[in-house]
């Protein structure tokens, strides 16, 4: 008599769990070479709050988290400073960070007099009607500004170069259940963008996924980490992510199960681009939060 199979959720079923999931961004991990300075320019020249900070010297870092509003709701920047570590080589597949104001204008000008570098001056978008800039954060990070008007989520991007749009967009979608709010290919710059999230663009934070025509490969570097995002059952949510990777590529790097000592549930991932995010329990966190 044969034996009875084990009971497994169909895959078909399992794929449909992002979508019925409760998820959001949480925070973007990266390295600065000083704390302290990067803490100033977030505060003073882009008016975030700083909203706590650790060290934790047994491990030899410090960090810090930084937003317009509670990590309870907002997307945040954590910042990581490692002992005598001064810089970090960004590489080039990191793009920028974007922060929404409703004047541009005065935005560069403030962080100009702050000594911040301008990198694009404030205007309209090349065939549009957008007005941005560029500016660069004392360790190199590019932040996007973007006028717009009142939104929930000032903090609204995050850009990381791709090698294979199509493939990217398929990945997040399966993977991580989020949608393509946008998608614009400018063949007079050779580029194809495409932002996906968990909402409309100017409501939340977006990922844009860029792809320059020709380019399969970016240098990682060693300063931007991560993204982190929330969800309800991080197995289930592991369990997707290990089934998206055997078809579109990528792979786990932490499985399931919580962090010693903190007892926060989490997994983490790479893209098919080897971009990692971290996937992270909404209960456990708020609980962190609240310690």
């Amino acid at each position: 008599m044969a034996e009875a199979e084990p009971v497994t959720v169909p895959n078909a079923e399992l794929l449909e769990w992002p979508k019925k999931d409760k998820r959001r961004f949480l925070h973007a991990v990266y390295r600065v070479g000083d704390l302290d300075r990067a803490i100033k320019f977030y505060t003073e020249c882009f008016g975030m709050k700083l909203l706590r900070k650790r060290d934790i010297p047994e491990e030899k870092y410090s960090n810090a988290f930084l937003g317009f509003g509670s990590e309870e709701s907002n997307f945040v920047v954590e910042l990581t400073y490692n002992y005598g570590v001064t810089s970090y080589d960004i590489g080039s597949g990191f793009g920028h960070f974007a922060i929404a104001s409703q004047d541009v204008y005065k935005l560069v000008e403030d962080i100009r007099a702050k000594g911040g570098v301008i990198t694009r001056e404030p205007g309209p978008v090349k065939g549009g009607k957008s007005v941005i800039a560029f500016v660069k954060d004392p360790d190199g990070y590019v932040f996007e500004l973007i006028q717009r008007g009142p939104t929930p989520e000032p903090l609204c991007q995050v850009m990381l170069r791709v090698g294979d749009l199509d493939r990217s967009i398929k990945f997040y979608e399966k993977a991580l259940g989020m949608r393509v709010v946008k998608k614009v290919d400018r063949p007079e710059y050779k580029y194809t963008i495409a932002m996906l999230g968990y909402a409309e663009e100017h409501e939340t934070t977006v990922l844009e996924l860029t792809y320059n025509y020709g380019v399969t490969e970016y240098t990682k570097g060693n300063a931007y980490a991560q993204v982190a995002i929330g969800t309800d059952d991080v197995y289930k949510s592991a369990e997707v992510v290990s089934l998206v990777t055997q078809e579109l590529g990528g792979k786990i790097t932490r499985p399931a199960g919580p962090i010693p000592g903190l007892n926060t549930k989490i997994t983490s991932f790479l893209d098919p681009d080897g971009w990692k995010t971290v996937l992270v329990d909404n209960e456990d966190f708020l609980k962190e939060l609240h310690q």
